[in-house]
């Protein structure tokens, strides 16, 4: 089992020194029209981290709260730590700060605390003009819309990527969606290794091999999806009855400390010494969600909540590509 590491809620130290709070709030699929309010609504509630992406469709709304926040003086920006994603059609180096520079713009942002690489999947560019965000077809309007791939390695968008840290315009940049193998690759020829890895990460998705490793390589890990199936209810990517908050060892533990199912899911995220960004839009739960430090889980909860691993993925390219994009894009075998 991967050891526990030290967990505070003054966040997750990376291995530049800077330090990631350890619990964000995830936007993905949060509504356009709702997203400033929940922003400006979270950062009321004590949140400092947001986890965006190009590809969400709402980091203009982000940018709004954002500047809703800190122009009442409800935070200052060396507070928060903002997190955005490049997407798949902007790998190309060339692309790369323009495509930064559009999330700065819209998030209303001189800099970003960090910078993902959201897949390890190089598409055809699609201009601003013609669409944004490009999405995941080519052209939505073909006869027969598929995702067009292109001939980029992860080496090229790598070094555009250390160039927009020189430049300042980024703190720390990271990837997500990368397995042990596309990391030991990445680490070979990067100049300035990944400072954070997100991926799926929840009591059915435990993935203590590549947690081992980023802990051993000094890459910080973040958890998105960290209630498991919850996120992908609304997608049909999971069914009801795949929900971990519902397994009695889940109850049996809540009822234990007096918490709900989430709270004690969240807490074994973050008490294996990783980061973790869930989506919620209800004030409640953004409350709820952020308090997970004044008890801890025992190492029995702990094996015991890590025991109901399935290596379940619910947020697989090579199942959902295939079925809404008409395209076979496995990352993961």
């Amino acid at each position: 089992m991967t050891q526990n590491l030290p967990v505070s809620e003054h966040g997750l130290q990376l291995s530049s020194g800077r330090t990631m709070p350890p619990v964000g709030l995830g936007v993905w699929k949060i509504e356009p029209g709702q997203t400033a309010r929940i922003v400006r609504t979270a950062i009321d509630a004590g949140y400092r981290h947001f986890d965006c992406a190009c590809d969400y469709g709402n980091e203009a709304q982000v940018g709004q709260g954002l500047a809703d926040a800190l122009s009442s003086g409800a935070v200052r920006r060396e507070e928060l730590w903002i997190t955005s994603k490049l997407w798949n059609t902007f790998h190309r180096p060339e692309h790369v700060r323009p495509a930064l520079e559009r999330t700065l713009r819209d998030l209303q942002l001189d800099f970003l605390d960090l910078y993902l690489i959201h897949f390890p999947i190089a598409q055809k560019f699609v201009p601003f003009e013609t669409r944004y965000p490009p999405g995941w077809f080519f052209d939505p309007d073909a006869a027969e819309p598929r995702m067009e791939f292109d001939r980029v390695p992860i080496s090229a968008t790598w070094q555009a990527m250390e160039e927009l840290q020189t430049a300042g315009l980024v703190r720390e940049i990271g990837v997500c969606n990368f397995g042990t193998a596309l990391l030991r690759d990445l680490i070979c020829h990067a100049q300035v290794p990944p400072a954070v890895l997100q991926v799926e990460l929840h009591p059915y998705l435990t993935q203590e091999r590549l947690l081992r490793f980023c802990r051993e390589a000094g890459i910080a890990v973040t958890a998105f999806s960290p209630l498991g199936a919850l996120s992908y209810f609304s997608l049909q990517m999971a069914r009801p009855e795949e929900s971990v908050l519902a397994q009695p060892v889940i109850q049996e533990i809540a009822a234990r400390h007096s918490r709900t199912p989430a709270q004690i899911v969240l807490r074994w995220g973050v008490q294996r010494g990783t980061a973790i960004v869930p989506k919620t839009t209800q004030p409640d739960r953004l409350a709820e969600n952020l308090s997970l430090f004044d008890f801890e889980l025992t190492e029995d909860e702990m094996t015991a909540i890590s025991q109901l691993n399935r290596n379940r993925r619910f947020n697989d390219p090579g199942d959902f590509c295939e079925t809404a994009f008409n395209t076979f894009c496995p990352i993961y075998d």
